[in-house]
């Protein structure tokens, strides 16, 4: 039974490991940029601890803020995105259940928008590879916001411009910097388990659910409130 007193009038969307199970192929692209081609030499755990917010800043945080220039560290990350389209393009489909979970939240007028640190090109990649632009008529890339995840900006915004108030929005997310950022902004977050386990997600008080897929009862009893 969810832990919900109210009814949810929008759903904002993490993309990357929430919508598509891909973030195992942004996990290879990053350890190939940042070990074969930096010489990071980072573990595949300290990688993946890594991967959250823009791509200059995960860049920052591992070799320093002012290591590369904007235009360096551009150039790197669109290489990086470059590889990851290439390797998952064969891949690339909804988690299972959530086209129907769209469709029927769009048929009851539950409202939707994308809050994502992805840039245009790989919201663009996945929104017209998977012809999902009918159900978001709101989406904030990396580029509409000053700061990234945990800080709630992303999903505030979303809010925002659904106008929806924070409180009636639920958030999907795979990754914990993600719960938290929706808990920063006042928001009950269902978290998806593709690349996190629960145990990561421990700190977390405002998550309502752990699913693997969205064919979990979990979903079918939020879509029913």
């Amino acid at each position: 039974m969810l832990q919900l007193d109210f009814t949810p009038e929008a759903y904002l969307f993490d993309m990357n490991g929430t919508m598509i199970d891909d973030m195992g192929f942004h996990l290879i692209a990053w350890a190939n940029v940042l070990n074969n081609e930096l010489h990071a030499n980072l573990t595949d755990e300290q990688v993946k601890q890594q991967m959250y917010g823009k791509n200059e800043e995960l860049l920052a945080r591992v070799f320093g803020e002012d290591h590369f220039t904007q235009a360096q560290a551009d150039a790197i990350a669109m290489d990086k995105e470059r590889a990851y389209q290439a390797a998952y393009k064969p891949h690339l489909q909804l988690i299972s259940g959530l086209g129907p979970v769209l469709a029927e939240a769009q048929r009851k007028g539950i409202k939707m928008a994308i809050g994502t640190a992805a840039i245009p090109f790989n919201i663009d990649f996945v929104l017209d590879n998977l012809q999902l632009r009918e159900y978001f008529p709101v989406i904030v890339s990396a580029n509409d916001v000053k700061q990234s995840k945990p800080h709630p900006e992303v999903f505030l915004k979303c809010a925002e411009l659904l106008g929806v108030a924070p409180a009636k929005c639920i958030v999907f997310e795979d990754a914990p910097k993600g719960v938290e950022a929706a808990l920063n902004a006042g928001m009950k977050a269902v978290a998806i388990t593709t690349l996190h386990e629960a145990h990561e997600f421990a700190q977390y008080p405002n998550i309502l659910a752990f699913v693997k897929d969205y064919h979990d009862p979990a979903i079918r009893e939020l879509l029913e409130r």
